[in-house]
């Protein structure tokens, strides 16, 4: 069983990527060793730049984990869709 002040987790969505940047690296300094942005449907690329830029901020102490994209439905029966999801596993590495 992991710890879970190993790993945290960004919901990525609608706000500026900086504040997920922000959240994530946060979540570094105050000692995570990963850190799980979640996306899905339109924020899915708003993720994939947060994880650019972390790793960027970071320089090279920063790699990427597991990368999972998948789909799930959502909506009420009868109105229900499908939206794409991705979870980008960032993993510190000192």
């Amino acid at each position: 069983m992991e710890n879970m002040a190993e790993a945290g987790t960004v919901f990525v969505g609608n706000k500026p990527v900086s504040s997920y940047v922000l959240a994530a690296v946060t979540q570094f300094t105050s000692g995570s060793k990963r850190v799980v942005l979640k996306a899905r449907g339109r924020a899915i690329s708003r993720a994939v730049d947060t994880a650019e830029l972390i790793r960027r901020f970071l320089g090279g102490k920063v790699n990427y984990g597991s990368i999972k994209i998948g789909s799930e439905k959502v909506g009420e029966p009868g109105k229900e869709r499908t939206v794409s999801t991705i979870e980008i596993e960032l993993v510190k590495t000192e």
